[in-house]
């Protein structure tokens, strides 16, 4: 844990936003259906819920513009990302298997290794976060956007000359080949028909969204003229927009599969999000709203974790009717108060609030905890 050196606030402010989001999105109300635009597109198709992810990455991408910097040898580069990239994969990976012990015939077991899952959410930014480094080391911004490129492209190549049948299907496309082959089906995602939605390919177009990010800040930290650069920022984010939505009918748009036009998409909406934080945020003092999502963005992973492993830890027990503490406050407190939709955010919001109050400790005290 270190103090927090100088931040730059736009980019707290995005990445706060975006595990605000995240904790909202994966932690809904028990009791009724979430609001559509809060759950993930079943395959092709867009909703809010679909943008997060990809945000956080393209943030990971925005911090490492700062955090590169500053000239480093290559054997201390190379130790700092080979251990960033481990350590938050392990976590990821450690997140899946806990509580590390089940229910089984009313008493409890340990939870084999042989049935954990291997990929996801973390494990994804580790992998992506690796190769965008050195590519961020090694390559010129113009080698960087040819590589961009050459990632959607290749993957596109990859899905339509080695899938099975329709190449976009889910158990069908390469991707799902893939981590069969090398994961192995009990390692996989369990609730979405085997495929798992953060597998070993999607790792390669999801590099895109990091990238993106790391040039995007590249460009702003650089600028000699923030105005004119903020503004042709916004106007590549819509023309990416197009660019996806031009592209998605022989490449549809598809969070799970991470197609090439949800990359283009995701992309174009980050653009214009931080070009307008940065216009609003930038040269000015922190406020109350800024700083309630400085307190996400300072710790991002932290909080996210958890914001997991919390709601993990709360189902584990039973506290009447057969619901667990969180069911049971989600049904018999905010259903009560708001039926439906509306109580399902309510609940993920306040849920949201007391993950904010561990992220607002370690602002008051003035920690970041660097993974």
């Amino acid at each position: 844990m270190t103090k927090p050196a100088s931040r730059f606030l736009s980019l707290d402010v995005f990445r706060g936003l975006t595990v605000c989001l995240m904790i909202v999105v994966n932690t809904a109300g028990p009791g009724a259906r979430p609001f559509e635009q809060l759950v993930h597109a079943k395959w092709f198709g867009f909703t809010a819920a679909d943008a997060v992810f990809p945000s956080f990455l393209f943030a990971v991408g925005c911090s490492m513009a700062f955090a590169f910097s500053r000239p480093i040898p290559l054997p201390a580069f190379s130790a700092k990302v080979a251990k960033r990239t481990a350590l938050i994969f392990l976590l990821g990976f450690l997140m899946y298997w806990y509580p590390f012990v089940h229910h089984v015939d009313g008493h409890w077991a340990l939870a084999p290794f042989s049935q954990t899952r291997v990929m996801g959410v973390m494990q994804r930014i580790a992998l992506c976060y690796a190769i965008a480094a050195f590519a961020a080391r090694y390559l010129s911004p113009r080698w960087i956007l040819a590589l961009c490129g050459g990632l959607l492209l290749g993957y596109w190549a990859i899905l339509l000359g080695f899938g099975d049948g329709d190449p976009y299907s889910k158990l069908g496309n390469a991707g799902t080949k893939l981590d069969l082959l090398v994961v192995g089906r009990d390692h996989l995602y369990r609730k979405d028909g085997g495929f798992d939605p953060e597998g070993l390919l999607g790792t390669l177009p999801a590099t895109v969204n990091v990238l993106a990010g790391y040039l995007a800040a590249r460009a702003l930290r650089q600028a000699s003229d923030g105005r004119k650069t903020l503004i042709r920022m916004a106007g590549l984010g819509g023309v990416l927009i197009l660019a996806a939505l031009a592209w998605s009918p022989w490449f549809p748009i598809a969070k799970k599969l991470w197609t090439g036009s949800f990359v283009l998409l995701t992309v174009g909406l980050d653009l214009i999000l931080l070009a307008a934080l940065a216009a609003l945020l930038e040269g000015r003092e922190p406020n109350a709203a800024t700083r309630f999502f400085q307190v996400f963005g300072l710790n991002p992973l932290v909080i996210y974790l958890f914001s997991e492993l919390f709601v993990i830890t709360l189902r584990q027990f039973e506290v009447a009717g057969g619901l667990d503490p969180y069911e049971w406050i989600g049904i018999h407190l905010f259903q009560a108060i708001a039926p439906g939709g509306l109580g399902s955010l309510l609940c993920a919001v306040a849920y949201m609030l007391v993950c904010w109050l561990l992220g607002w400790v370690m602002y008051r005290r003035g920690m970041v905890v660097k993974l």
